[in-house]
């Protein structure tokens, strides 16, 4: 929705603001990532991917084999459906992230990084183009440093770890 031509943005200049309906964002956002390649075929593949890697890290590996004793079905599709909503803008994901991550108390911040390399990894080896990389990696950042700062209270220096 536009103002009227001509009319006043509050601050004595002339606006031309466009209001978009979630239904709208969530429409660009699909858009802009299958101009990147990324679709619900390649979260799938992402999230696969990376969660086989996740398995086999000594690090993190023991960390989720506690938290997930059993079948990873139920979390795979749970993390399919929260990457959807991340990059694609799908509403099926209805997890609480941060106290899934706080209920974890051999997680340390220093996993974070952990998790980062391997999902960069992960992305270079599996995405459509570069800019999915990009895209995702953007994303994940945020996500870690959030959980990150949630898990131990203070502000996040996350420096990834080269792969």
């Amino acid at each position: 929705k536009r103002r009227p031509s001509g009319s006043s943005d509050g601050r004595g200049g002339m606006s031309d603001i466009r209001v978009r309906s979630a239904n709208d964002r969530r429409r660009d956002m699909r858009l802009a990532a299958g101009r990147l390649g990324v679709d619900e075929a390649y979260i799938s593949t992402l999230v696969e991917t990376f969660y086989d890697r996740v398995r086999s890290d000594p690090e993190l590996g023991p960390i989720f084999a506690r938290a997930i004793p059993g079948d990873w079905g139920p979390h795979l599709a749970k993390m399919k459906d929260f990457w959807a909503s991340v990059a694609l803008g799908d509403t099926r994901y209805d997890g609480r992230p941060v106290p899934a991550h706080q209920k974890l108390s051999d997680l340390k911040p220093p996993h974070f990084a952990i998790w980062l390399a391997l999902f960069h990894h992960t992305l270079r080896d599996t995405a459509p183009s570069l800019e999915a990389v990009d895209f995702f990696m953007e994303k994940a950042r945020r996500i870690a440093q959030s959980l990150e700062f949630a898990i131990s209270g203070v502000p996040p220096i996350l420096k990834e770890r080269r792969t």
